[in-house]
C-alpha cells in the first residue's frame, strides 16, 4: 500500500504501463478518460512509454478506436486548442483488442499483446456495466494476469460497486480470488475534485476554523448535490438504482465523510480512509419506521429548465408507466460521535432541479441574545460557510455586518474565494488526478472494501424500509423546481429550513 500523501507533488508513474480499458467503446473512454490522459500528456505528468489498450466486442481496429478517440479529446479536452503533437503521441500508443468479456481466447490475446510490448505494469480499468464486472475479474484471473513478476497490476472498478449490501459482499468476493486489496482502486469520480479534496485542506490547515467544527458551534450540515438533466439515455439502468444507489450510497456519503472526519495522524491511504470508515460506522442505523420519518423520496413530473419544456419521469423513454423509482431523495442524519451527536446532517439530491450544483453549507449557531435591540440574524441569515463543490468551485463565508447609517440594522455579508479568479482558470478534471494516482499507486482518493461495505449496510437499511411500506404514489414535483412541497415541511419538522441556492 502506497504511503504517498495526498499533498505531494505527483511524479511520473514507474514505466513501461499497459493501462487497459474494457469497454473502450462506451462514452466514458470517449468523454473522461482518454480527454484526461490528453491533458495529463500535456503537463507531463505520464511517462512515453504509456500503452493503451482497447478491449470490447464491437468491430474495431487500432485505426478506428485511435479515430474515436482523436474525436473525443477534440471534444471533450478541457484546454483548447489541442496540442496536436501531444495528442499524435497519445494515439500512437494505443491497440485494440476485440473480444466478449467471456471470452477467454479474447484475453489470451490481451495476454500476449502486454508480453509483446513489454508491459511490466499493467493497469486494468472497468469502464463497463456492472454485470460485466465478474465476468472480467474471473477471466483477468484466469489468464494469469493477477500478477506480475517484475512489476505491479492494479484494477480500476467503476460505481455503481453491487446494488446492495449482498451484491456488494459477493462481488468483493470475485474481486479478492484474483485481486489482493492493495491491488484494487474502487473509483468515485467525486473525490478526485478538487474543491472535494480541499475540504480536508481548508478544515486540517487552517486553524481558524478547526476549532469551530464541531456540535458546540454548528448547528446543522445541509449537503446539496442537484442535477438539472433528467434520466435521458440511462433510463434503462436507472430504474434499477433510483437516486438512492445512484446518488446516496457513494457520492453524498463520501462528502459526508469528509465533512465529519477526524483528523488522520497522516495524510496516507490508509489513515484517511480509516477516519472515514469511523464516520459511516457512526452513523444510527434507519431501521423501519424511523427510515421513512427521516427519508422524503419523490419524482419529478413535466415542467421547464432553464426555460426549456423538460418530460416528466414516466414519459421518458425506456421508464415503466407505473413507476416508483425516486429522482429525487432529501434525509436527516446523525453521527454518533463526540465532535458531531446532536447535529443533524440534511441531504438532498435530485434530477431536473433548477440549477446544476453540489455543496457543504455549515450552518453555525447564532449568538444566544440580539444586543442593543437590533434584529438578530438567526432564522432568515444566519452564518454560513458554503463549501462549492460544482459548477462555481469555491468557498462562501456570510456574517452580519452593521448596515451604514443612523439605524441599528444587520445586513448579512459575504466573503468569496473562487478557483477561477483565483488560480487563474478552473480546476482539472477529476479523472485527471484518479488516473495518475492509480498508476502512481495512492489510493488515498479510492474507496476500500470496508468503507463500501459499511455506506451499503447503512443504504440497504433504508431501501429494506421503503420496501416494507411500499408507497403506492410517490410525491411529483415539476421539473426546473427544488422538490416535491412536502420538502419545506420535512425540514420544518426539526426546525430548520433548506438553504436558499
Amino acid at each position: 500500500m502506497s504511503d504517498t500523501p495526498i499533498l505531494s507533488a505527483p511524479e511520473k508513474p514507474q514505466i513501461p504501463i499497459g493501462f487497459v480499458i474494457f469497454g473502450v467503446t462506451g462514452d466514458l473512454t470517449r468523454r473522461k478518460l482518454i480527454p484526461a490522459l490528453y491533458q495529463l500528456a500535456v503537463a507531463d505528468q505520464i511517462p512515453e512509454d504509456l500503452h493503451i489498450i482497447g478491449f470490447a466486442r464491437r468491430d474495431w481496429d487500432d485505426e478506428t478506436m485511435q479515430a474515436k478517440m482523436r474525436a473525443g479529446v477534440l471534444e471533450f479536452a478541457r484546454r483548447k486548442p489541442v496540442d496536436d503533437a501531444v495528442l499524435d503521441r497519445l494515439l500512437g500508443s494505443m491497440r485494440y483488442v476485440r473480444g466478449s468479456f467471456d471470452d477467454p481466447e479474447a484475453f489470451a490475446r490481451l495476454h500476449t499483446l502486454l508480453d509483446d510490448i513489454k508491459a511490466e505494469n499493467r493497469l486494468f480499468y472497468l469502464a463497463t456495466p456492472p454485470s460485466a464486472y465478474s465476468a472480467i475479474i474471473q477471466n483477468i484471473g484466469a489468464s494469469d494476469m493477477a500478477s506480475c513478476p517484475s512489476g505491479w497490476v492494479r484494477v480500476v472498478i467503476e460505481k455503481p460497486y453491487g446494488h446492495d449490501l449482498a451484491s456488494a459482499l459477493e462481488l468483493d468476493a470475485v474481486v479478492h480470488k484474483v485481486f489482493a486489496e492493495e491491488q484494487v482502486y474502487r473509483i468515485d469520480h467525486y473525490l478526485g475534485k478538487e474543491t472535494v479534496q480541499n475540504i480536508l485542506v481548508f478544515r486540517f490547515a487552517n486553524g481558524i476554523f478547526e476549532p469551530l467544527w464541531n456540535r458546540n458551534y454548528i448547528g446543522c450540515v445541509q449537503i446539496t448535490v442537484a442535477e438539472t438533466v433528467g434520466v435521458g439515455t440511462r433510463a434503462g439502468y436507472y430504474e434499477s438504482v433510483g437516486v438512492m444507489r445512484d446518488m446516496f450510497q457513494n457520492h453524498i456519503l463520501q462528502l459526508l465523510t469528509l465533512t465529519a472526519m477526524e483528523a488522520p495522524v497522516t495524510f496516507n491511504a490508509d489513515a484517511v480512509r480509516d477516519e472515514k470508515l469511523k464516520v459511516l460506522r457512526a452513523l444510527p442505523p434507519l431501521q423501519g419506521a424511523k427510515a421513512r420519518e427521516n427519508t422524503l423520496r419523490a419524482q419529478y413530473s413535466a415542467g421547464k429548465v432553464a426555460g426549456q419544456d423538460a418530460l416528466g419521469y414516466k414519459d421518458e423513454q425506456g421508464v415503466a408507466k407505473d413507476s416508483d423509482t425516486e429522482t429525487f431523495l432529501a434525509a436527516r442524519l446523525e453521527i454518533d460521535s463526540w465532535r458531531w451527536a446532536g447535529v443533524p446532517f440534511f441531504v438532498r439530491s435530485g434530477k431536473r432541479m433548477p440549477q446544476r450544483v453540489t455543496e457543504i453549507a455549515i450552518q453555525f449557531k447564532q449568538v444566544p441574545l440580539p444586543l442593543f435591540g437590533w434584529r438578530n440574524l438567526a432564522g432568515d441569515a444566519p452564518n454560513q460557510l458554503i463549501l462549492n463543490i460544482q459548477p462555481e468551485e469555491g468557498i462562501t463565508l456570510t456574517f452580519g455586518a452593521k448596515q451604514p447609517g443612523p439605524v441599528n440594522q444587520i445586513s448579512p455579508v459575504e466573503m468569496h474565494f473562487s478557483y477561477d479568479e483565483t488560480f487563474g482558470g478552473s480546476p482539472p478534471e477529476a479523472y485527471e488526478r484518479l488516473l495518475l494516482d492509480a498508476m502512481n499507486g495512492d489510493a488515498t482518493l479510492f474507496t476500500r472494501s470496508d468503507e463500501v461495505q459499511e455506506a451499503w449496510r447503512f443504504t440497504t437499511d433504508i431501501l429494506d424500509a421503503w420496501e416494507e411500506e411500499p408507497i403506492k404514489k410517490l410525491p411529483t414535483y415539476a421539473a426546473g423546481t427544488w422538490g416535491p412541497a412536502s420538502m419545506d415541511e420535512f425540514l420544518q419538522r426539526h426546525d430548520q429550513q433548506w438553504r436558499k441556492i
